[in-house]
């Protein structure tokens, strides 16, 4: 038991939320629930130094279960513009040359199809 008063009475905060649009999509069927995983790529615009207009792309991992909260996973598929909410993961595993590997992933709670 943790007896650090700060620690006892601070709040921990693990969400993330983003918009994007879906690349890869795999969909499995684990009893009688849909597993939906996929990657999403976010965009992040800015202007450098030299006024140069940047555009910064990012990829995130994406896990999804069909839930009351996930109505649309069926409807999830390569291009589509989607936004999530859940909790960032991390999963560490040894890979075959025998290196320790981190891979981060999202957790979906929410996942919503955008229109334009």
């Amino acid at each position: 038991m943790n007896t650090n008063p700060i620690m006892h009475n601070m709040e921990f905060l693990n969400r993330i939320e983003l918009r994007g649009f879906v690349g890869n999509v795999r969909k499995q069927k684990v009893s009688d629930r849909t597993v939906v995983s996929f990657s999403l790529a976010t965009d992040y615009a800015f202007t450098d130094a030299q006024s140069s207009h940047i555009i910064e792309t990012t990829w995130h991992r994406c896990v999804a279960w069909s839930s009351i909260a996930n109505p649309d996973l069926e409807s999830v598929a390569k291009g589509s513009r989607v936004y999530v909410s859940g909790r960032l993961r991390a999963q560490r595993f040894t890979d075959t040359n025998g290196y320790e590997r981190t891979i981060y992933e999202v957790v979906a709670s929410t996942v919503q199809l955008v229109s334009e």
